[in-house]
């Protein structure tokens, strides 16, 4: 069960416990959520959120607040992987530690597989007979106060852009501070509520000395922390923007399909819907808005928006390494892109021009937007890179399996090709080039692929109110 890389000398391996002992909440909104490896390892975790008054008389918002220390343990557990877990301030029914088993079990999913760890029995949540007591039923709600988590990429400024133009109150959402998310929340004109999360130090030590380390179920954490920011703020929803792809895995493992993108799935959203509702709060929804849309389909709509294309990005160089200057302040006109080329100036490293992810983003745009632009937006032609080719095969799902990032389906990929090759001013590139001679042979119809990926899907978990959000 010990990484490759892991230092088998290493005390904290052989840990054989993990306890989530307290979570508490101030009134001033700092929220401290402590664990313990063995007898002797403890964390303290620390967020910070936007909030005043007496929160921790409130059920729901205690409710909440356990159910992000529940998440909040994976960073932790991690560390040895230890088969007993151990729970000291509160209990769980048999129906939520199976909820928490598969979220560890499957959201971890590429965490096993890179650490070879056989996941197969290995976690198991402590259940008490009693079930636990359940939220007040409330009446159908129509959700007003809207609460969207914004990352810096397409996805969230397009469900951003359509929840305006449909009307709502809607403000921004984030875990953590960076100038790129600074400079597009200015530009959509949106008041930004901020938490600020501090993992504890000690997780770092352990993890440089050769604990184990890898992929979390991010997203189910940040869902975690929206719910409790939506309930203690007055937001009837959480609006995220996962597409129909992310439910779509990368490999098999032990009969189980490994999908990096897990918490961000159908399934995950579904079974999320029903813990928040059935043990949290009936008073908050969440969903995704873009669930039945491609990333070609968002990306379509993204273009629509000029005054976010010179900021915008996935690219994760961005989230690993803060931009090395400050946004300049003041409020930004989205019309005016000179403000925005500023912006832009005064964030450094958008793209890294070298990740699965540009790679994947620079077909979608490519699709749509002339070469000049698309090589503008990301400051190099990444069709032209040849060092890219086998990460562009992997993505047309010619070789190897789709990478273990935010990236869309083969088939997508594939339609974004042909709308790029339909373009013809980057037909001659060396990516085009590998497209026609090992790809296009083998796709019969390349309008129905096209059409396909542009169709929305009938599978989502939005409120019947939204359906009309999108167009």
């Amino acid at each position: 069960m010990v990484s490759p890389h892991a230092s088998p000398g290493s005390a904290i391996l052989k840990c054989d416990s993990f306890t989530f002992e307290e979570c508490d909440i101030s009134a001033a909104g700092q929220i401290a959520l402590r664990y313990r490896l063995g007898n002797e390892v403890e964390f303290t975790e620390t967020l910070q959120f936007p909030l005043v008054g007496e929160l921790e008389t409130r059920r729901e918002a205690i409710a909440a607040l356990q159910m992000l220390h529940l998440i909040g343990g994976a960073s932790y557990w991690k560390a040895a992987c230890p088969k007993v877990i151990q729970l000291e301030s509160y209990e769980l029914s048999p129906k939520q530690a199976e909820f928490w088993n598969t979220v560890y079990t499957k959201g971890m999913g590429e965490f096993f597989y890179r650490n070879n760890i056989d996941f197969r029995g290995l976690v198991n949540f402590p259940a008490e007979a009693e079930t636990s007591s359940k939220p007040t039923p409330a009446g159908k709600q129509t959700a007003k106060r809207l609460l969207v988590p914004i990352g810096g990429g397409k996805d969230s400024l397009v469900t951003i852009e359509l929840l305006k133009k449909a009307g709502y109150d809607v403000t921004l959402f984030r875990i953590g501070k960076h100038p790129v998310i600074e400079a597009l929340a200015r530009i959509t004109g949106l008041p930004l509520l901020t938490v600020d999360r501090h993992l504890d130090a000690d997780l770092f030590k352990l993890n440089a000395e050769g604990a184990l380390n890898g992929h979390v179920p991010i997203t189910a954490y940040n869902h975690a922390v929206a719910a409790l920011v939506a309930l203690l703020e007055g937001f009837d929803a959480v609006v995220f923007s996962n597409e129909r792809s992310a439910s779509t895995g990368n490999v098999q493992f032990h009969g189980q399909e490994v999908n990096h993108q897990w918490s961000k799935s159908m399934e995950f959203e579904k079974l999320f819907q029903n813990y928040l509702k059935e043990f949290v709060t009936n008073r908050v929804q969440t969903f995704s808005l873009l669930r039945p849309w491609s990333e070609v389909r968002i990306a379509q709509e993204f273009v629509k928006h000029p005054q976010y294309l010179p900021l915008a990005t996935s690219c994760n160089t961005n989230w690993r390494i803060a931009g090395k200057k400050k946004i300049h302040g003041g409020a930004m006109n989205p019309n005016d892109l000179s403000s925005v080329a500023l912006a832009k100036e005064e964030v450094s490293g958008s793209w890294c021009r070298s990740c699965p992810k540009c790679a994947f983003a620079f077909a979608l745009y490519a699709a749509f937007l002339p070469a000049k632009d698309v090589t503008d937006i990301f400051g190099g032609n990444l069709f032209e890179d040849e060092k890219l080719l086998p990460t562009f095969r992997e993505l047309l799902g010619v070789s190897g399996h789709k990478p273990f990032e935010c990236v869309g389906t083969p088939e997508e990929t594939r339609a974004a090709f042909l709308l790029a090759r339909s373009r013809g001013d980057l037909g001659k590139s060396a990516a085009q080039e590998m497209f026609a001679k090992e790809v296009l042979p083998d796709i019969k119809n390349p309008d129905a692929l096209i059409a396909e990926a542009l169709a929305p899907a009938n599978e989502h978990a939005m409120p019947e109110q939204f359906l009309s959000v999108l167009p």
